[in-house]
């Protein structure tokens, strides 16, 4: 199956981002879009010109969503698994964003030799939220590394943000609730200061399911908690402020900004 001349391999499906018009290729048997990739874009409101980084980038949802909340910021992507990491090119090339998002196959802990140290204003990473040998074992082997850290530590993944920053510049992150203190820990370590904090919820009575993180490298210690995140009310429905979000992404690619 082909679709502007870009070709889709058995298994895989060509979805609608519902922004700007970008459509997403995704595998079934692969972690595919979901919300808190939706969430993490929306928080990490890139700048105009800013040059990001999104580690692991998987399929590129994060990586087309950046690039449509803001129509003059470049992304370069990196993915280790070499068939997820095709699937994001094609995406990109499907979408004719070839010049703006480069998706580049390798180690994520690599990506300051490759991409180039304190370049980047706006680093991202959705990173695996599971610890090895914790997941089912019938897990596809392409999703079970989008799950499961592996040999990766969060200790390595915030040494590579902090290289690719610049001064001043900002990582963001979406990460398990329960676990963000080993988060902040690991970001402080790397001279990047937690700043900005949301704890994200299912439902208003529940506990916080992830945190959405803001580190700035360099900067001072003075950290801001922004009011709770709940994404469905009482009845199940998704919440007003969840809608917002949403609508957010598609206004910010309808007006180019």
């Amino acid at each position: 199956m082909q679709d502007r001349g870009i070709e889709l391999l058995d298994g895989e499906r060509l979805d609608d981002l519902q922004v700007g018009g970008y459509r997403l290729i995704q595998r079934r048997d692969c972690f595919c879009l979901g919300t808190d990739s939706v969430l993490l874009a929306h928080f990490a409101a890139p700048h105009r010109r800013d040059r990001i980084a999104d580690l692991g980038c998987g399929n590129g949802a994060i990586a087309l969503l950046l690039a449509a909340h803001c129509a003059d910021c470049t992304v370069d992507g990196v993915e280790l698994q070499a068939e997820i990491a095709d699937m994001a090119r094609r995406s990109v090339e499907w979408n004719g964003l070839e010049a703006r998002v480069r998706i580049r196959c390798g180690d994520l802990r690599d990506a300051p030799a490759v991409l180039g140290v304190g370049g980047h204003s706006l680093v991202v990473c959705n990173p695996p939220y599971g610890v090895e040998g914790s997941g089912p074992s019938s897990v596809h082997p392409a999703e079970r590394i989008a799950r499961q850290a592996g040999d990766l530590s969060l200790e390595e993944l915030a040494l590579a943000a902090s290289r690719l920053l610049k001064f001043g510049g900002r990582f963001c992150t979406v990460f398990p609730a329960p676990r963000a203190l080993e988060m902040l820990e690991a970001l402080r370590g790397a001279k990047l200061e937690p700043k900005r904090i949301c704890t994200v919820h299912a439902r208003v009575e529940k506990p916080p399911r992830v945190v959405l993180i803001e580190a700035v490298k360099g900067a001072g210690r003075n950290l801001h908690w922004l009011p709770p995140l709940i994404l469905y009310d009482a009845d199940g429905a998704p919440s007003a402020r969840l809608q917002e979000i949403y609508g957010d992404v598609q206004a910010n690619a309808a007006q180019g900004t």
